[in-house]
């Protein structure tokens, strides 16, 4: 068994684990599937599983003077250190395992500058980076769905072109690069971009063990690898060694695996019937179904072997947004293959029961069916009708309202760059200074506002002009303390997106409440792309409520929306206040991202004494804090109070009126109401035919008639809208 740097638990001792242990011998069987995701709960072995996995892969040939690890058997694997001498030893070393710290810049990543030789020696030498050393072995990222932006881009462009290129400071490099890239995540933190995600050949769901018995086994074991690792791994060597046998077996045998166009199509008809995007699902279940018959030892592809590639391959794929569930239902995965290949032959009763039938159930009832199913279909009508006979006659009425379709929001972000933040989260919504992104200036290192490490270029362009005062007049250049300078780096960054949702009555009547789910579901569309922290805070009766805690997994957030009541009073008050104490919360226990707040609310407050004005005090309390904020006018009708205008004055918001709620879910329905559809064109033509500046503005033609113009159009407008979507939802109830 090839011997491993570090001493790790053992691969074959993990329990309870079985679909990841086979996700990741596959990918080690056939490097080409791409990768392995591994989602799941914290404590679930991922880590140990994935550091288990180098010490059973077969060992390298490298030239000992290669950086790159390049295989001297294959000529187009070539090296920047080539071309080696002559005599140069070819060494067998250990797969590495190589670990992408999340926040890992990008020098580390890709390489750099020997930056010590540069500034000593005038010598610009590469000095290679992660995914060099990761090169012909594995690079694992722990909390993968947590790595920034640019890191992902790096990552999907050395994984679709199998090599790294480095072109900075003057100096170009192209490297080869790959490796089994091995990722784990807990979902609750948040989902993967959909380009990495596809990028994963397979993607693995783990949970821990409900079985007593198994769980008391994996403490056993953990506990005993603790005491004395040593000790327990050579216990479990031997199955690490045939682990290990298997492995290379398995690789040798993989090209003699036959594939035949029967199982082909049967593999092309399955992706089909899941109408995953694009033809890698087609490939990866292909080349999984193959390493998996080459590591149970068949000389050909199997209806098995398909369905369990299917099973790793496809679930991620199959998702058209984050709030899908990425399960796989088996019984049309079964359907599919029996459609492919025919239905499979079931296997013989071992033991069938020689006297005819068996005995007659003694609780049956006299058709045969059983008394106890007959009452349990029963009860369900029984217990609603107990529950609505218990309800209080003096409650409140509530209404629980679906969501309609999303839609493409405008960019709501917080205003200005943060300037010297070197903690800001990485996203793409606000703009800020932080460690990634463009170079837009230097610094003198240690004065402050730089983040991006040393500026190369600009330290060498400060000391230029003193050179003669310090005496040189050939040679080395000389530098001073004073002549470094620091990169100023500006890209994007996620924001804490606080939602603070109105839910009370007046916020049910109309259909209101459909139209501001499917805008906030928009919006968290929008957070998830963004990279964002997302937070719900809802208020109605008399009380606010923390409804979701800010956190990265928008499908939670989507989930607590959809299941969100409408009923009784405003409690506006109340509802900002909960907002400030969650945003005060978070300012001290994450202060790294900048908050946004959402408050999506009509402006009305008739909840306790004073509703108006301890609205008005607790919206000039939060406005203190200085806390960026955007309204969301969820006002309706003909006839507008204004409120919600009013409160994003005091709040020191921008608004988005409700109007672009309803033109947008206007544009849904349009394509099937040609008139409405005419008139959505017509209106922007008017409205530009009126704008100041044009030459009918300037003759005078319609001088004054802009804001009567534009009220009755939007009026009109507006009234169509909301005629053609309540018809269309009384249309798809019945």
């Amino acid at each position: 068994m090839p011997q491993h740097p570090t001493l790790s638990y053992p691969l074959s001792a993990v329990v309870g684990s079985d679909d990841l242990v086979l996700a990741l011998l596959l990918a080690a069987v056939a490097p080409e599937v791409g990768g392995v995701l591994v989602r799941g709960e914290k404590g679930t072995a991922k880590t140990t599983a994935v550091r288990g996995l180098a010490a059973v892969l077969p060992p390298v040939e490298v030239v000992d003077e290669d950086r790159f690890s390049t295989d001297p058997r294959d000529p187009g694997d070539l090296s920047p250190d080539a071309p080696f001498a002559p005599d140069a030893a070819v060494v067998r070393r250990p797969v590495r395992l190589v670990e992408l710290p999340v926040g890992a810049g990008e020098d580390r990543v890709t390489g750099s500058i020997h930056l010590e030789r540069a500034l000593s020696s005038g010598i610009a030498e590469y000095e290679p980076g992660l995914l060099a050393k990761a090169h012909r072995g594995l690079l694992y990222v722990d909390e993968v769905n947590l790595l920034h932006d640019h890191l992902v881009d790096l990552l999907l462009d050395a994984a679709a072109t199998g090599r790294a290129t480095v072109e900075r400071d003057g100096f170009s490099v192209t490297h080869p690069a790959r490796f089994v890239l091995v990722g784990t995540m807990n979902p609750e933190e948040g989902e993967l971009r959909p380009q990495l995600l596809d990028r994963f050949g397979l993607a693995v769901d783990v949970a821990a063990p409900r079985d007593p018995a198994l769980r008391v086994e994996v403490v056993r074991r953990r506990l005993a690898f603790e005491a004395d690792p040593a000790g327990f791994a050579a216990r479990w060597a031997p199955a690490e060694q045939a682990l290990a046998a298997r492995v290379e077996a398995a690789r040798s045998a993989r090209a003699a695996v036959v594939l035949t166009d029967e199982v082909l199509l049967a593999v092309a008809q399955v992706c089909a019937a899941f109408e995953v995007d694009g033809l890698r699902a087609d490939i990866v279940t292909a080349r999984t179904a193959v390493a998996h018959a080459a590591w149970c030892g068949r000389g050909e592809v199997t209806r098995e072997d398909v369905r369990v590639a299917a099973r790793l391959a496809l679930p991620h794929r199959r998702r058209r947004n984050p709030f899908d569930s990425p399960d796989l239902d088996d019984d049309r995965l079964d359907r599919a293959l029996d459609d492919a290949l025919g239905p499979e032959e079931p296997e013989p009763d071992p033991d069938p029961d020689p006297d005819g039938d068996p005995d007659p159930d003694p609780h049956a009832g006299p058709d045969g069916g059983r008394e106890d199913d007959d009452r349990a279909h029963e009860q369900p009508d029984q217990q609603s009708d107990q529950q609505s006979d218990q309800q209080p006659a003096g409650a409140p009425a509530t209404t629980t309202v679906g969501a309609g379709e999303t839609f493409r929001t405008r960019l709501l972000q917080a205003r200005g760059t943060r300037r010297g933040s070197t903690r800001s989260a990485a996203g793409r919504r606000s703009r800020a200074e932080s460690a990634t992104g463009r170079r837009v200036g230097a610094v003198p290192l240690g004065r402050g506002g730089g983040s991006g490490g040393v500026h190369l270029l600009a330290t060498v362009l400060a000391a230029v002009p003193h050179q003669h005062a310090r005496g040189r007049t050939e040679g080395v250049l000389r530098l001073a303390t004073s002549d470094l300078r620091a990169a100023v780096r500006e890209g994007r960054e996620a924001n804490l997106v606080l939602f603070c949702v109105d839910a009370s009555g007046s916020m049910a009547a109309r259909r209101r409440m459909g139209e501001v789910k499917a805008a906030i579901l928009s919006l968290l569309l929008d957070a998830y792309q963004r990279r964002d922290t997302v937070g719900l805070v809802t208020f109605g009766g008399d009380a606010a409520t923390l409804a979701l805690p800010p956190t990265g997994s928008v499908d939670v957030a989507a989930a607590r929306l959809q299941e969100l009541p409408a009923g009784g009073r405003t409690p506006l008050a109340e509802g900002l206040l909960e907002a400030g104490r969650v945003l005060d919360r978070e300012r001290r226990r994450a202060g790294a991202r900048r908050p946004l707040l959402v408050v999506v609310t009509d402006g009305r407050a008739t909840s306790g004494p004073d509703a108006v004005r301890r609205s008005h005090e607790a919206a000039d309390r939060l406005a203190a804090t200085g806390v960026d904020c955007v309204v969301v006018d969820c006002e309706s009708g003909p006839m507008r109070l204004g409120l919600a205008a009013d409160l994003a004055g005091r709040l020191g918001a921008s608004i988005v009126a409700e109007m672009a709620i309803a033109v947008a879910l206007a544009a849904i329905v349009a394509r099937r109401h040609p008139a409405l559809r005419v008139c959505m064109w017509t209106c922007p033509i008017i409205f530009l035919t009126v704008t100041p500046g044009t030459p009918l503005w300037e003759a005078g033609m319609f001088r004054g008639a802009e804001v009567l113009l534009g009220g009755v159009v939007g009026a009109v407008l507006h009234f169509l809208a909301e005629i053609v979507i309540e018809r269309t939802y009384d249309k798809s109830k019945t």
